[in-house]
């Protein structure tokens, strides 16, 4: 299933033991705001007692992968922007159309390029190449595609496959088609803000997001006695409190004004829950939904999607909850993106928190308020406001 609205997502009902989806690098160049941009999801040696279990490619434990990534910054640094840039890829591989595609090429007199090294599946690592030529060229198709593939062997690491996928000279092909066909079936949920994409989430009739809907919205409003489905309407859902009823279809809440933005947004909180606790997509991209929330209940739902997520599965969670940076995860957990307007050729960087801060007692709040990342929003103009 696949929504191009607030929530997107790609559910393939692999075998329990068999669905992967993981995300170990990324290079984006002219496309939306990124350019030279490179982010890694490898990290470089084992974590002794890790909160997070299973940060390896099960039955591969050499492979070792980032498996919740929380990405931290200012705003306007391209966090959502990344999110809309992968759900455009993934869409294209899905889809094999390309026009959505060559729409977020940024200045389209130029080359614009993407790479992303992913596993899915079985045990072997993708390399996918995309190349947009320039506009003003003659060629008949300006979009070029090459798969890369390489077996991931019981003792390989990602460093050797990288290795090994490098030893293949890059051939970029005109039938995009037949390159994608080489890659198997992907499995992914993207979920933003609503306010922030428009339209609606989409619903689950899945008996047990009713649990956690019900679950889900009673947390973020005491006022709320409990959630029901309407038996024969499909999508349909009634809030139940004390002086009157709401009803939730299709993920519109009718008179919507009732509740907080806290609580609406834990609709699609609670599908993405949902999905995560059933393991249906294998990668999720979970996107400032906690923006009307408390932070001690932003806290506890991203604990228990870390401890919902299956073998082999990877959650993207992007914040500007600073409290966050309390949770016992490791450092290596969190990215911070930063605008550079200096730097014109990559005005947008990401910044791993374990490449400054190696030692264990190393305080990852402290450096975030200390600002050793140079990531703090830019406060000048605002204020200079008071001395207008």
């Amino acid at each position: 299933m696949i929504s191009m609205e607030i929530t997107s997502q790609n559910t393939k009902k692999y075998p329990k033991e068999g669905r992967i989806m993981i995300i170990m690098r990324l290079k984006i160049h002219n496309f939306f705001a990124f350019k030279n941009f490179e982010m890694n999801m490898s990290y470089p040696k084992k974590i002794v007692d890790s909160y997070i279990e299973g940060e390896f490619l099960k039955g591969r434990e050499n492979f070792r992968y980032k498996k919740i990534n929380i990405l931290m910054g200012a705003n306007a640094t391209g966090k959502t922007t990344l999110a809309q840039m992968l759900m455009t890829v993934f869409n294209f591989v899905h889809k094999k159309e390309s026009a959505k595609l060559m729409s977020k090429v940024c200045d389209p007199c130029q080359e614009a390029l993407f790479s992303m090294d992913f596993v899915v599946e079985s045990y072997k690592l993708y390399r996918l190449d995309l190349c947009v030529a320039p506009d003003m060229t003659n060629e008949p198709q300006r979009l070029k595609v090459f798969t890369r593939i390489v077996d991931i062997n019981k003792k390989d690491n990602y460093e050797t496959c990288v290795k090994k996928i490098e030893a293949i000279p890059v051939n970029f092909k005109q039938d995009m088609a037949e390159e994608l066909e080489k890659i198997e079936e992907l499995g992914w949920m993207f979920s933003y803000p609503s306010d922030l994409m428009g339209g609606i989430v989409k619903c689950s009739d899945d008996p047990q997001y009713l649990k956690i809907l019900d679950y889900t919205l009673r947390a973020l409003d005491p006022s709320i006695i409990k959630v029901e489905k309407v038996e024969k309407v499909k999508n349909t859902y009634v809030i139940r409190m004390e002086k009157q009823d709401l009803v939730i279809q299709d993920g519109e809440v009718i008179k919507d004004n009732i509740l907080s933005s806290g609580t609406q947004s834990g609709i699609g909180i609670a599908l993405m829950l949902t999905s995560i606790c059933r393991g249906a997509c294998g990668f999720y991209y979970c996107d400032e939904k906690f923006s009307y929330v408390h932070s001690d209940v932003e806290k506890a739902f991203l604990n228990v999607m870390i401890n919902q997520l299956k073998d082999n599965e990877q959650l993207f969670f992007t914040t500007h909850n600073t409290d966050i940076l309390d949770l016992p995860l490791p450092k290596h957990t969190f990215s911070f993106l930063k605008k550079d307007v200096n730097d014109p050729k990559c005005p947008i960087k990401c910044i791993n928190a374990s490449s400054y801060l190696k030692r264990n007692t190393d305080s990852l709040r402290n450096a975030a308020e200390n600002d050793l990342f140079s990531v703090a929003p830019n406060l000048e103009l605002i204020y200079k406001m008071a001395d207008l």
